[in-house]
């Protein structure tokens, strides 16, 4: 077991800082322990930042946004469009919102929302997802409606699960959606994403 003086016990309630590039945008991110991937940005989400097609007015939602990974990249890809963040963890939230500030992007808020508790907007172009692997058929399914219901016209949901929930995300996307499209499986990660008709 390690053990920490004092002083590293200092150091460590820090922030983390990320500097990265993310589809061709310099980003910096403050994080911190206790929050998804504090260290680097996650191979899940630069995957789905890969096949995210994103136009320069959509409306978006990054849902369960950590620090804002993938919502303030969209923000970058949108900067005549609107981003909203959420996530159930209130350090989360608090990050994106600081990063937000940290990246100059006016177009991104993040709020505190369980889901899509607290999302009463409607009409996003986007949707996005890193959904944990361990979040059960049951909220799954009520991500899928959810984001159904909130989507505009020809909206998309995009998200990046484990591999091992491929199967089950296609079923539910067909049910929900009526459609699936699968971009990219990996050995780790599996980007998919459907459309509202």
């Amino acid at each position: 077991m390690a053990h920490y003086s004092k002083d590293q016990i200092s150091e460590l309630k820090k922030d983390l800082t990320v500097d990265t590039t993310l589809n061709g945008f310099p980003m910096s991110f403050d994080t911190t322990w206790g929050i998804f991937s504090p260290k680097s940005i996650d191979d899940g989400s630069i995957m789905l930042l890969k096949y995210l097609d994103v136009e320069p007015g959509d409306k978006c939602l990054d849902l369960g946004c950590g620090y804002g990974v993938l919502g303030l990249t969209m923000a970058k890809m949108a900067p005549q469009g609107e981003v909203i963040m959420v996530d159930k963890d209130y350090v989360a939230v608090d990050y994106a919102q600081r990063n937000a500030r940290k990246n100059q992007l006016s177009n991104a808020v993040a709020r505190l929302s369980n889901g899509f508790s607290e999302v009463n907007e409607t009409d996003f172009n986007i949707i996005v997802s890193n959904i944990p692997a361990k979040v059960g058929n049951e909220l799954l399914y009520i991500f899928l409606h959810d984001a159904y219901k909130r989507l505009a016209p020809g909206g998309r949901f995009y998200v990046v699960t484990i591999t091992g929930l491929r199967d089950f995300m296609k079923r539910a996307f067909k049910e929900v959606f009526g459609n699936y499209k699968k971009h990219k499986q990996g050995p780790a990660y599996t980007v998919a994403s459907a459309t509202k008709e």
